[in-house]
């Protein structure tokens, strides 16, 4: 009896020690789901940044957020100057941000491997699949690549091919061959300008037509991506290598009509965001077609972008009032630099421009995750200090969505370099 006794108890602390061991292993896995701690980034001039900190920063206010953003018709935009929380507006065809959260979202997941943001990002994605469609303005590429493009590449959601082939077809309707660029507005959303009219943003969008074209979209795609590249190259810009933001063409011989803006300080100012979409869409297009006339031509007007920076690396909202200290910033103009010096660091043939380029991005990454320019224990945002569209009257000193979008996909960025060294 005795032994009967003995050996039941040592099969009850055998079958304990078991659901133990089974507990921890269960454990384990899930701390491996979740994507190793990343080091300080330091480069050979002492530039640091706790990336690994900014990445935590970012999943922490996503915490806090994510909660309060229940609504699926609605995406949030922006967190007023001096409140706290995002202001939410519809996931309309004519309003270009939808796709940004889930572009968070999508990149949270990918940055840190927390499964909550995968199902968010999806969750917050397919509630617009009928944007597929949109034919009324150029900004279908902003507003399907960002959800369903990152879904494809980062959620592996091969599901999303065809909305994005049809997304992409979408876009391309608006080519129009005698101008040899997409047509970005509507005349009767924008009556000041009364044939085609192309804005220097337009440049991102190209990016939809490389993915599709790769992804068993028609070569037309590729054709036309590269030609308003080209066309927007050799008339977009100034000779001092600035953007102007709006060129109204004659939609029938291709003639530049006017060179106007609609959110720089003025016609002829240099719009630093305008600027910015620049670097970043002629950095991608190279990536996308290794023509060296495109990489040339990203450093000819990054270089140019970097000369005007103040010393935090932020730009003014228009470098034309910069000298004006009580004129806003715009963190989401560096933003989208920042991301997009990450991969032309990459692209550049001589070691110099490789570290000068990252160099900068680092310095970008370091101020915008400071407490100068980050919302945390502020707002629910990751960075502060944004400015939309000071000419029209709003998004003034606030925080924007897309600043956040291209801040977590330059940390991304720099988080896959430091993995791949």
């Amino acid at each position: 009896m005795k032994t009967h006794l003995n050996v039941s108890h040592n099969m009850g602390s055998i079958t304990k020690s078991l659901f133990l061991i089974g507990v921890l292993a269960f454990t384990v896995g899930c701390k491996n789901s979740k994507k190793e701690p990343i080091s300080k980034v330091e480069t050979e001039n002492n530039i640091t940044i706790d990336l690994q900190k900014q990445i935590d920063d970012c999943e922490a206010q996503l915490e806090i957020s994510v909660p309060k953003l229940t609504d699926l018709t609605k995406h949030p935009r922006l967190i007023e100057t001096n409140e706290t929380e995002w202001k939410q507006v519809p996931n309309h065809k004519l309003i270009w941000t939808s796709g940004f959260y889930p572009g968070i979202l999508w990149y949270a997941y990918h940055a840190t491997g927390n499964e909550r943001w995968k199902e968010e990002a999806i969750k917050r994605t397919e509630v617009f699949e009928d944007f597929k469609n949109i034919t009324e303005h150029h900004d279908i590429g902003f507003m399907m690549f960002p959800a369903y493009g990152l879904g494809y590449e980062i959620g592996g959601k091969k599901e999303y091919k065809d909305i994005l082939l049809t997304s992409a077809n979408s876009l391309a309707s608006r080519f129009n061959p005698n101008v040899g660029t997409i047509r970005s507005w509507s005349n009767k959303m924008h009556p000041r300008w009364q044939q085609h009219i192309t804005i220097i943003d337009n440049m991102l969008n190209l990016e939809l037509l490389f993915w599709a074209a790769k992804h068993g979209g028609d070569q037309k795609l590729y054709d036309i991506a590269v030609t308003h590249a080209e066309t927007t190259m050799e008339k977009h810009f100034r000779p001092d290598l600035t953007s102007w933001h709006v060129l109204e063409y004659d939609s029938i011989n291709g003639n530049v009509l006017n060179h106007h803006t609609k959110q720089g300080y003025a016609d002829d100012s240099r719009w630093s965001r305008g600027q910015a979409w620049g670097v970043y869409g002629y950095t991608m297009v190279y990536k996308e077609t290794k023509d060296k006339k495109f990489l040339d031509f990203a450093q000819k007007i990054t270089d140019k972008y970097l000369s005007l920076l103040p010393e935090d690396m932020v730009p003014c909202w228009d470098f034309d009032v910069a000298h004006d200290p009580n004129e806003e910033k715009d963190a989401s103009a560096a933003a989208v630099v920042a991301s997009a010096l990450l991969d032309l660091s990459t692209f550049v043939e001589k070691k110099e421009d490789q570290e000068r380029y990252y160099n900068a991005a680092l310095k970008m990454l370091k101020s915008l995750g400071s407490d100068k320019y980050s919302a945390v224990g502020k707002a629910d945002a990751f960075l502060l200090h944004s400015t939309g569209a000071k000419s029209l009257g709003h998004e003034i000193d606030v925080a924007l969505i897309y600043a956040d979008y291209y801040y977590i996909e330059a940390l991304d960025r720099l988080r896959k370099m430091q993995e791949k060294k």
